[in-house]
Formats: C-alpha cells, structure tokens, sequence
C-alpha cells in the first residue's frame, strides 16, 4: 500500500470507530437525529430472529418503556471495534454492553460508596457499513447474546478477515 492509501485507510477506521462509539451516546441522550445520522433507509438490525427492519429498533428506543430505563440508569457501553475496510464498505465487530444502575450499595476504598452499576447485557455486534455522501451509515447491524454459541461465530467472522 501506498502511504496515501495507508493514511485513506486510518482515517476510514478512525471515522468508523467514532461513528460506532457515537451511537450508544445517541442512543442514551435521546438524540433526535439517530435515524438519519446513523441508518440507510433500508437498513436492517437482525436481534436473533431474522433481520428486520431498523425502525422496529427505533420504536424501542423512543418508546416510554426505554425512558423509563434511563430513568433507572440504563447505559450503552460499546468496546473498540474491530474493522475491515474494502473501499465503499466495512465491517465493524465490537462487544456491546448494556450496564443498569445497581440497587446495592457498595464502599470501595479511596472512592466512597456508591451503588455502581452491572452489566445487565453483552453482545457482540457486527456492524455492516457503507460510506455515503454524509459519511459512513449502518446497512445491517447484527446482535447476539454472548451466552449464545452464535456470538462466537460473529467473532470468528472477525478474525478470520483480519
């Protein structure tokens, strides 16, 4: 590779890796502009029963079921990403918690007591983009559990490619 294309290819896996940990801040600040910052129109999130349209995301996460989580502590929490760039498209693989505000109380020495927070959920997440005009959008997001057999097979997608 060329140094040019060396720098094209860090500068396309920054802009990824900004682009992927800018969601969960979307997500739990309630940005209005989720949809159009991050999704293509026909873009799909596959939860473990198929993939399905990205909206049926959306109306969870605008539903008052989700605020009244955020009321309870509820936070996205997204690892570095893995990437691979193959020019207009990319994959990004990452581990995807979801933390909740614990209920109990807990003293940790130099820090005072605090109730902390659990991870309520893990998943690994595969992220499948394209680069459009605005920047880099989802095409297909796909989640599993971690205590599935099926997340140890979108990590081996992962490093595979590399």
């Amino acid at each position: 590779m060329t140094l040019e294309e060396r720098v094209k290819l860090l500068e396309d896996k920054l802009e990824i890796t900004n682009f992927i940990l800018a969601y969960s801040i979307s997500v739990d600040s309630q940005a209005p502009n989720n949809r159009e910052e991050f999704w293509l129109p026909d873009a799909t999130v596959d939860m473990g029963q198929g993939p399905k349209p990205y909206e049926t995301m959306m109306q969870t996460l605008y539903s008052d079921g989700f605020r009244q989580a955020q009321m309870q502590g509820i936070g996205h929490f997204t690892g570095a990403p893995h990437i691979e760039v193959d020019g207009d498209t990319a994959v990004a693989t990452a581990y995807f918690q979801i933390l909740a505000a614990d209920d109990r109380p807990f003293e940790l020495a130099a820090h005072g007591s605090s109730k902390g927070f659990r991870v309520w959920r893990l998943t690994v997440n595969r992220w499948e983009l394209v680069r459009t005009p605005k920047g880099w959008r989802v095409k297909a997001r796909i989640l599993r559990a971690f205590d599935n057999p099926a997340a140890r097979a979108v990590l081996r997608q992962a490093t595979t490619a590399a």
